[in-house]
């Protein structure tokens, strides 16, 4: 069961203006099992809308968070891409933060620990949070211990009474899955130790604009920030963005460092100048956007099978379409003509994964942000 929308997710005012509408989609994670082909799949409304109060894009149903994160299959370790995200991201935060075996450092929907063990390497202490128990587990093998519950309000108040205030907060790639995001944020302003700060890194809302993004709207991705909509959520919870950067990863994303207090970095007054400049407060910015499997209808007869490099995720079928999928050495078995990279924000990545294949005559077809065949 979903619920649309009183009200803006982070202000909670009224008056949404639809953005665009993709109609009825099954969840995007939710493989099938070959013996759940044959039963009927759910659909949710997937609309996104525009808040003129605080500037904050989103989604207008959320689906229950048990129901998208409780079986999760998505493993960041399986991205080398990510891995080398974490490693930079933490070897300059244990330099310039002074962290050593006294600190603590936690990570909000951490995964399969692909980044904490960075830090476990480096002998500074670390606590995990992340809900999808099968996940969980995974870091848990890694020696990351790991509470398997959603972040918020609740929890943080319970692990900051239980002394387990932090130095540094991760929360990577989370903060547009999170449905009470003011319950999120209030967590972290009472987690965070003072002097400490939070690291979080969101999908950029200009990139997506810009890009014309539209695949990296589905069900979890209940928001999709500019900095003016963040800066909003934070100064509500008495947080502050210290510095903001834009990074590469997942297409187009931004990096912000939040804390109680401090001075704000030149880079936050100047983006939060650029958006205002490029319209981040109105909605004729957003009514031209607009416009992939179900959407377009692509299905079994067009693609024969969908490779992934996780054997969490082999085995199984995309839902809607029930396209099989198989491991990625299938390409060099099969040797189709063209394949279509959906998985376009890790291009580079996956091309190199695949030279045999290129060299053997298979061709990408690249959909996103420009159609290019590699």
């Amino acid at each position: 069961m979903t619920s649309g929308l009183p009200g803006c997710r982070s202000c909670g005012a009224a008056g949404l203006e639809l953005v665009l509408s993709l109609g009825r989609t099954p969840l995007a994670n939710a493989l099938l099992t070959r013996e759940q082909l044959s039963r009927p799949e759910p659909l949710y409304p997937l609309d996104l809308a525009f808040c003129p109060a605080c500037t904050l894009v989103q989604i207008t149903q959320t689906v229950p968070p048990a129901e998208l994160f409780a079986d999760y299959r998505y493993f960041s370790s399986f991205s080398d891409t990510m891995l080398r995200h974490a490693r930079s991201l933490v070897a300059g935060l244990i330099s310039e933060r002074q962290l050593g075996p006294q600190s603590l450092v936690v990570e909000i929907a951490s995964n399969d620990g692909y980044l904490l063990q960075n830090y476990t390497q480096a002998a500074v202490p670390v606590l995990g949070i992340e809900p999808a128990a099968n996940i969980a587990r995974e870091a848990e093998k890694r020696g990351i211990p790991t509470v398997v519950e959603f972040f918020g309000k609740d929890l943080a108040a319970r692990l900051a009474a239980e002394g387990k205030r932090a130095d540094v907060i991760h929360a990577h790639n989370v903060l547009a899955h999170v449905a009470d995001l003011n319950g999120f944020v209030e967590g972290i302003a009472i987690l965070v130790k003072p002097g400490g700060v939070a690291v979080i890194e969101a999908p950029y809302l200009k990139d997506l604009l810009d890009h014309c993004e539209f695949d990296t709207i589905y069900h979890e991705h209940l928001c999709y920030f500019s900095l003016t909509a963040l800066d909003h959520l934070f100064r509500r919870h008495d947080l502050l963005i210290h510095d903001v950067e834009r990074i590469p990863i997942h297409g187009g994303s931004l990096r912000v460092t939040v804390g109680k207090g401090a001075a704000q970095a030149p880079a936050v007054a100047r983006m939060l100048a650029e958006e205002a400049a490029w319209g981040v407060d109105r909605f004729a910015t957003y009514r031209d956007f607009g416009t992939l499997l179900n959407y377009f209808g692509i299905g079994r007869e067009t693609l024969d099978f969908v490779v992934d490099r996780s054997p969490h995720k082999q085995g199984r079928f995309m839902p809607g379409v029930h396209i099989p999928i198989l491991a990625p050495e299938r390409l060099l078995e099969e040797m189709p003509d063209e394949v279509l990279l959906l998985t376009w924000n890790f291009a580079d990545e996956i091309l190199e994964q695949q030279k045999t294949y290129r060299q053997l005559g298979g061709r990408f077809i690249i959909p996103v942000p420009d159609v290019k065949v590699a």
